[in-house]
């Protein structure tokens, strides 16, 4: 029997192609699995392209684009990785302010491996304590965060992991965090 913790909850996914297809794939089940209604924001309407590692994986259709997406009618965000799929979003000034408004409202946000990327672009982490891929290190430590090398990292309401191998315990922190959001 599924968890209802986040019944009536609706959570954005941001992401396009390129995208690390179990980073995106494993969290959106559990928070489905946990009550919530989970969509896909991304840069352009149809499909996004995953990938696992270098290799093609499957295509998801997208919900809304960021240009059309309103914050407001989500209670968190979710940015997975990839090399490709972070670093196309923060190119795009709608995904930039999508992810803004979430931080401008005090709500939630996962953030997974290379996803970070984003969130430097969009001017969030500077005095925060996050986790990411290693080579996302000076980065963040440029743009003023504390990078520390842990599974998982909650500070506030930004709840950060590494790579795939850390998701078991990324979707758990999620769904936990996701459900304290009145």
């Amino acid at each position: 029997m599924a968890t209802t913790t986040l019944q009536g909850k609706r959570i954005a996914f941001l992401a396009t192609d390129g995208v690390e297809e179990v980073e995106y794939v494993q969290p959106r089940e559990a928070v489905e699995n946990a009550g919530a209604t989970a969509e896909l924001v991304s840069l352009k309407p149809g499909t996004i392209q995953a990938f696992n590692h270098l290799d093609q994986g499957k295509t998801y259709d997208v919900d809304v684009t960021a240009a059309d997406a309103d914050a407001a009618g989500y209670d968190a965000l979710v940015l997975p990785g990839g090399v490709a799929n972070p670093d196309f979003l923060r190119t795009d000034p709608d995904a930039v302010r999508f992810v803004q408004a979430f931080f401008a409202a005090g709500k939630p946000v996962g953030v997974i491996c290379h996803g970070p990327w984003t969130l430097i672009e969009a001017g969030v982490v500077s005095g925060r304590r996050i986790t990411s891929w290693p080579s996302l290190r000076t980065d963040l430590t440029n743009a003023g965060a504390t990078w520390v090398d842990e599974q998982v990292v909650t500070d506030g309401g930004l709840i950060s992991s590494r790579n795939p191998d850390d998701l078991p315990a990324f979707c758990a922190a999620l769904v936990d965090r996701f459900a304290a959001v009145d």
